[in-house]
């Protein structure tokens, strides 16, 4: 992480540049299959039908047995959601697919039993033997199916176990999905998403904790169950911006040279108050 005239941006090495130019791959074939039958990232994931408010899809949500990732789509009510925003992926690990030494945070506020917990928003369906499961991201899209936003949230939205940042960084490499099934263009342009934009991610993650704690100093609540605090962390995005970044940066001739990513806009501390998710 390195600071530019007070904003912060991202240094990623070649080797990343080199994950995040295969994604980029995976998404223009997404596109072109999508676009050979007329549908977008939204109607594939809907199957054609109008969004209900709140419901999951595709119908049962997204599993992968073998890595034990998961996601689905949901809308919130139009008067809760940004103006552009249709709806947005939630991405999820349950603890069958987290790599060794990933431990819940836990905090000394937890263990008081007179704090009841929020009904989450949105909460995952379970699968696997084990309750643990940890938020990645989300991707927010527009009513094209064009990833605008990306954002973290805090415990309460899904009913998550938290897990430091660190861990959670850990975790988005293990996010595979290789079912075929409802769409295998959906799962996949989903996958290649957290691989394109995972610099930024991690980034949103390690803020996404600073947040929280910064929360917890200055209000003295019981961080993960306040509802004035929904999202962590967000950022704006622009997919072609981002392909056309990796394009520019393997075209020039100093290949193998650290780079940088489009320069993160500045998010103050507690960023997100009363924000929807």
């Amino acid at each position: 992480m390195a600071r530019e005239n007070g904003r912060k941006s991202l240094l990623v090495s070649w080797a990343e540049i080199e994950r995040m130019a295969s994604a980029a791959a995976v998404i223009d074939d997404c596109r072109r299959e999508l676009a050979a039958r007329n549908r977008n990232i939204v109607s594939e994931v809907l199957a054609d039908n109008a969004a209900s408010e709140w419901q999951h899809y595709p119908d049962g949500e997204v599993y992968d047995s073998q890595s034990h990732a998961q996601y689905f789509y949901h809308s919130h009510p139009v008067s809760g959601r940004p103006v552009r925003e249709h709806g947005h992926f939630h991405t999820f690990l349950r603890a069958e697919g987290m790599p060794v030494g990933a431990a819940p945070l836990i905090l000394p506020e937890i263990a008081v039993a007179h704090v009841p917990a929020l009904s989450p928003q949105a909460p995952p369906r379970k699968h696997g033997k084990r309750e643990e499961v940890s938020h990645l991201v989300a991707i927010a899209v527009d009513r094209r199916g064009e990833p605008i936003r990306l954002f973290t949230t805090n415990r309460w939205v899904t009913g998550e176990t938290w897990y430091r940042a660190d861990d959670v960084i850990r975790m988005l490499d293990r996010f595979v999905i290789t079912e075929a099934q409802p769409s295998e263009t959906l799962n996949r342009w989903v996958v290649a998403i957290l691989r394109l934009f995972c610099p930024q991610i991690a980034a949103l993650l390690r803020m996404r904790d600073e947040t929280v704690m910064a929360w917890r100093r200055r209000r003295r609540t019981h961080v993960f169950e306040d509802p004035a605090l929904e999202i962590a962390s967000s950022l704006d995005i622009g997919l072609d911006a981002q392909l056309a970044f990796l394009d520019r940066v393997r075209s020039e001739p100093s290949a193998g040279a650290r780079r940088r990513v489009p320069v993160l806009p500045t998010m103050a501390e507690g960023w997100g108050e009363g924000h929807p998710g």
